[in-house]
């Protein structure tokens, strides 16, 4: 019932926020952003992830996956929903490569399921139908000039790794895990894959899985039957990085000179700008960044925790051995960035009753608000905590490129969410999103100017291809550019999608 309610809510106040959106958005510079603002060779696409659309939860001899365990628990999901059936990629993925392919994208971002290439881990077979799934999936997007982008672990683990050892809580068990799935991938579908992500958002899913316990495994010191959110968000982010430095060991050790793939990890990231102009405040921004993303990728790249958290964490930080350092040289090709939002950070050192213990980035005495006198950062969107602010994206791409020397870097996700009933909401009411098609230009037009200063992004993918199960919001959100009715599997396009495909086919003659 709350989420039914939630969703009226958002229904009620669509077009308030459309026409807020339409009077803010810098119009002006949106309008002139051209396909011909790109490089010839750069990637357009959109993305996914398997357990978001995939369904045949237990086909194909598929195990179960965390997301599946942890979705049938009652109260986890706000609509009550799970991703048993979810879009039914599994079955429909010729027609979802044939709207790939009408909107004009040359690329498209998907997860590989852990479970349903390796159901039991190292501890079983390699599932051949698994394997025979997504051969299909790839050989039929070549097909359609459409490069394939994947990411190996996209939030999920076999649950039975989970109950083993405790999956990202497993040390060197969970490496030696990712590392044999990562091999299994590079094996058997490299051959054919130019670009590799180690995880999507493992900021994200550790936060959230061992600090707040809002994810699986929902493991957490305050509300949760189990967990230390003072010390394993930290155990569970080095045994990440460690199994990201494995993968990449192994991909370029044993495959990249003769495959010549790329291969990455992908951050979540959020841009960060003082709520005030005190000294106290632009200090506790400089921490709210260096505690997000510079958490993975200071070590992946430079071979040590920021120096910002080991000031703050002290021995709560593991540290790296000599041979994990030599591992951790193999660092990464590029980096991807899903950016969504601009959020107000604030001090809480100083004043601590300002920083809430159910934020991701209270350890790092920062907390964070999207308003300022009770005014929105910026339009806000259906998802809580996102608002659009285009410049967010510029200022987060720079950041990125200073603090890790311009290597490379694709936007693997960046999107606007509708809010409503995922069920018995009219589908007219979700087709027509021209505040969407703003947001859009709004963000192109920022990553098009952050890329002629100099920035080497070499690619972008809109969130995501279709509506799909969104998480902890189940079916009440939609990022996708087509419209999916969930009691018959249509798909249809939305107006952005419209958007996308004349930006897509238009101007490249210009270059």
């Amino acid at each position: 019932m709350a989420g039914r309610a939630r969703a009226r809510r958002f229904v009620l106040a669509g077009a308030l926020m459309i026409a807020w959106l339409l009077c803010l958005l810098p119009r002006a510079t949106a309008a002139a952003v051209r396909r011909s603002d790109f490089p010839p060779s750069f990637l357009f696409g959109t993305a996914t992830s398997s357990y978001q659309i995939e369904g045949a939860y237990l086909e194909g001899n598929k195990s179960l996956s965390n997301w599946d365990v942890f979705s049938h628990v009652p109260g986890r999901i706000e609509d009550g929903s799970t991703g048993d059936v979810a879009d039914d990629h599994y079955h429909r993925y010729e027609d979802d490569i044939e709207l790939m392919h009408s909107l004009g994208t040359n690329a498209y971002r998907f997860s590989i399921s852990w479970a349903r290439i390796l159901p039991r881990g190292r501890f079983g077979e390699v599932n051949p139908a698994g394997i025979a799934f997504y051969n299909r999936l790839i050989d039929s997007l070549l097909l359609k000039g459409i490069e394939p982008f994947v990411t190996l672990s996209h939030y999920d683990i076999p649950q039975e790794l989970e109950d083993r050892y405790g999956a990202w809580l497993g040390g060197a068990e969970a490496r030696r895990d990712f590392g044999h799935l990562a091999d299994v991938c590079f094996a058997a579908f490299g051959d054919r894959v130019r670009h590799w992500a180690t995880f999507n958002e493992p900021n994200v899913a550790v936060t959230r899985g061992y600090m707040l316990g809002t994810y699986p495994p929902g493991r957490c010191s305050r509300s949760c039957a189990r967990g230390n959110s003072d010390a394993e968000p930290y155990v569970a982010a080095h045994n990440v990085v460690l199994a990201h430095a494995a993968a990449v060991q192994i991909y370029k050790t044993k495959y990249q000179s003769k495959q010549k793939g790329l291969i990455g990890i992908v951050m979540s990231t959020v841009w960060f700008v003082p709520l005030t102009d005190a000294p106290a405040d632009r200090l506790a921004t400089e921490r709210a960044l260096a505690f997000d993303v510079p958490w993975f990728l200071d070590p992946i790249i430079y071979g040590d925790y920021p120096p910002e958290m080991r000031r703050l964490l002290g021995s709560r930080l593991p540290t790296f051995s000599p041979e994990e350092r030599r591992t951790l040289g193999y660092g990464l090709d590029f980096i991807g960035i899903n950016h969504y939002t601009t959020l107000y950070a604030r001090d809480c050192m100083i004043s601590p009753g300002y920083c809430p213990s159910g934020q991701e980035f209270h350890q790092s005495l920062a907390a964070y608000t999207g308003e300022r006198d009770g005014i929105p950062i910026g339009p806000p969107t259906a998802m809580p905590t996102f608002y659009v602010v285009p410049d967010g994206i510029e200022k987060m791409v720079t950041y990125i490129m200073n603090r890790y020397s311009n290597l490379p870097m694709f936007i693997t996700e960046n999107g606007y969410a509708q809010g409503g009933d995922g069920y018995t909401t009219r589908a007219e009411d979700w087709l027509d999103d021209q505040g969407r098609i703003q947001y859009l230009e709004g963000y192109l037009a920022k990553l098009a100017k952050v890329i002629s200063d100099g920035a080497d992004v070499r690619g972008y993918f809109i969130w995501y291809l279709i509506d799909n199960f969104e998480w902890l919001y189940g079916y009440t959100l939609r990022f996708g550019l087509h419209y999916v009715d969930y009691q018959t599997q249509e798909r249809k396009p939305k107006s952005l999608a419209l958007w996308y495909k004349r930006f897509l086919q238009s101007s490249l003659e210009a270059q």
